[in-house]
């Protein structure tokens, strides 16, 4: 009896189940997808307020210039204007020094010794024998000046010295040292037929000199 009470009641429940499967299925629905901001062609522009941009070329630039507020002109010396470098403390270990007398960078007086010419002149010529740091001299003759100013570089430079009768004294004085101490020069002395007759060194500091004599009979 039970058995057959299912068989009544089978269909009905296959019916339920259907008709609820058919309820649980979701819909579908298209997407409609609408532009964020429409733009209408048919529109007018809106008229925006335009930018007042003065013209550099049209236009005359206002100048508000107060000639009263500018500085008078001082046609005397301002005696409240203090010295350039005033309250300045200099360091005496600044800058060049110059080597004392008596201290192992000071060379002073030199005598180059004599020689014998016999003839009317004779041609000194001299030269940086070292470092060429643009050593310069002074040359006298006699006590009189031959040559202000000879700048000693790697070639000889002189000049022809006429001969007195008697003792000729040559000096040659050191003007400065160069940028490296001391002044150095290499001197040569040549007759008058162009013969070396006399050859020498010398190391000077600035003012001091080297004496060379010439004797002729």
């Amino acid at each position: 009896m039970v058995r057959n009470y299912l068989l009544i009641m089978l269909p009905f429940l296959l019916v339920s189940i259907i008709g609820r499967a058919q309820t649980d299925i979701p819909t579908q629905k298209p997407l409609e997808i609408e532009a964020a901001n429409k733009i209408d062609d048919t529109e007018k522009p809106q008229q925006g307020t335009s930018l007042k941009i003065p013209s550099v070329v049209s236009e005359d630039p206002e100048v508000n210039i107060d000639l009263t507020k500018r500085n008078p002109i001082k046609m005397l010396p301002d005696r409240e204007l203090v010295q350039a470098g005033t309250g300045m403390k200099i360091d005496p270990k600044v800058g060049p020094r110059k080597p004392k007398e008596g201290s192992k960078e000071f060379f002073g007086d030199m005598y180059l010794g004599d020689v014998k010419s016999n003839g009317k002149f004779v041609g000194i010529v001299c030269r940086d024998h070292e470092f060429v740091d643009g050593d310069r001299v002074k040359i006298y003759a006699n006590d009189r000046v031959a040559d202000a100013n000879i700048l000693l570089t790697g070639a000889y430079k002189g000049i022809n010295i006429d001969l007195e009768r008697g003792f000729n004294r040559l000096e040659f004085e050191a003007l400065n040292v160069g940028s490296s101490p001391p002044n150095t020069a290499q001197i040569d002395v040549y007759d008058d037929q162009g013969k070396l007759i006399y050859s020498n060194k010398w190391l000077l500091s600035t003012g001091s000199k080297a004496t060379l004599i010439i004797t002729k009979d």
